[in-house]
């Protein structure tokens, strides 16, 4: 059906890091409060806590992990030592912390860890070398992997949320080590051949949020491999494509698409809709005028466009509820606002009580989400970059390094 594979991927079922000393990747860069450097949203280490529970309850391993926080120069780049504190707490389990990564400290408390215990480095871009990107065989030549490699028998990726990163911590170590992807990238992997593999039929994409060239290019991949067989959009990507069709969205709302740097796109939406996309866009929105919330209807907008209105919500939870494959990336409305949370909620509920097998593309949706919804059949993944790149047809750098790193060391 499509040509967005997964390629297979050795994961712990193939190596055994039983009382070994294992190198895990994970990803617990958080959002930071600029001025106090506290710790706004913990979900991401929660979601790594119990992953990190679960090998150390099976396995056992001396387990070193590595994360980034943040970016050099940025507000949120930041020590993880709050983060040490509170893996700690979710996990149940003693969490050392040392300040630094490949230097002296560093690589001796790494030499005296011992099976059932755990060890977390410092930020990982406090190392030059882990903000570039190069190749898979350049990486594995930084002073990074060198430094550390011959200190471990195994390495781990469970950090899909930096798939698409091609820098030594996730593409460099799988090169010079045998490695395997862990429980949380394995649950992603499932995923993400769940809906690129599977025959099952409709299959809905919701797309919606405010990266609209990156969902162009899903779009287009969608249409390219006939993955698809109903799209609906939101946001300003809806917009774009109202505009693409025609349809007046109004002067605040056009004003809007130039000022986000939209409006160029508008050829490359008409070229989409002319290649015959089952692409659906809104019949209303709640708009807002004077401070004062209206549900109105194409061709008498006025006001900022702020969410789906009451009449699309009900279309597009239709097409959800018979659906059996149902993607979602971004929200419907502008959520920060608790007033127009109402379309994103109306069309996650939908998705949640229907029957299909559900994706939610992270970011900002996954922060709407209860940990109450999710079940058997609804996966809230947590790369949602990494999601957009891998549906638009790219090779995610750390799925090609595991494939390399199992035909050198697996066989």
């Amino acid at each position: 059906m499509s040509s967005t594979k997964v390629p297979r991927i050795p994961t712990l079922k193939d190596i055994d890091i039983t009382e070994k000393k294992v190198f895990m990747r994970i990803d617990i860069n958080v959002p930071i409060d600029p001025e106090t450097k506290e710790i706004l949203d913990d979900r991401r280490i929660r979601i790594h806590a119990k992953t990190i529970k679960e090998v150390m309850d099976k396995y056992s391993p001396a387990l070193v992990l590595g994360s980034h926080q943040g970016r050099p120069g940025e507000l949120d780049f930041t020590t993880l030592e709050k983060h040490a504190e509170l893996l700690a707490k979710y996990t149940g389990t003693d969490i050392k912390f040392v300040d630094d990564v490949i230097g002296p400290s560093a690589r001796e408390e790494i030499s005296k860890l011992r099976p059932g215990e755990v060890l977390l480095l410092d930020n990982l871009r406090l190392v030059s070398e882990e903000v570039i990107e190069a190749t898979p065989e350049k990486q594995s030549y930084t002073i990074f992997v060198r430094r550390l490699a011959s200190l471990f028998d195994v390495y781990v990726n469970d950090a899909f949320a930096t798939a698409h990163r091609s820098q030594p911590s996730i593409v460099g170590f799988p090169l010079v080590l045998p490695s395997a992807a862990g429980p949380l990238f394995e649950k992603e992997i499932n995923a993400l051949r769940k809906v690129t593999e599977s025959f099952e039929s409709p299959r809905i994409f919701v797309l919606g949020g405010t990266k609209v060239r990156d969902l162009l290019r899903v779009i287009e991949n969608l249409i390219r491999n006939n993955m698809a067989d109903r799209i609906l959009t939101t946001g300003l990507l809806a917009q774009l494509f109202l505009v693409a069709k025609g349809i007046n969205i109004g002067t605040e709302n056009m004003r809007y698409l130039e000022e986000k740097g939209v409006l160029p796109l508008i050829p490359r939406a008409r070229h989409i809709l002319l290649r015959g996309a089952p692409i659906e866009t809104p019949i209303d929105f709640k708009v807002l005028v004077d401070n004062e919330i209206i549900n109105t209807g194409l061709g008498e907008i006025k006001g900022k466009i702020m969410d789906i209105g009451e009449n699309t919500a009900k279309i597009y939870s239709e097409f959800i509820k018979d659906a059996k494959i149902v993607v979602m990336r971004g929200p419907a409305g502008v959520i920060e606002d608790e007033r127009f949370r109402v379309g994103t909620n109306t069309l996650l509920k939908s998705a949640v009580e229907s029957k299909a097998f559900v994706l939610i593309g992270g970011g900002h949706l996954a922060s709407m989400i209860d940990e109450s919804m999710i079940n058997d059949h609804v996966h809230v993944s947590t790369g949602g970059n990494a999601l957009l790149l891998f549906l638009s047809g790219e090779t995610l750098p750390a799925l090609k390094a595991l494939e390399l790193s199992a035909k050198m060391f697996l066989g």
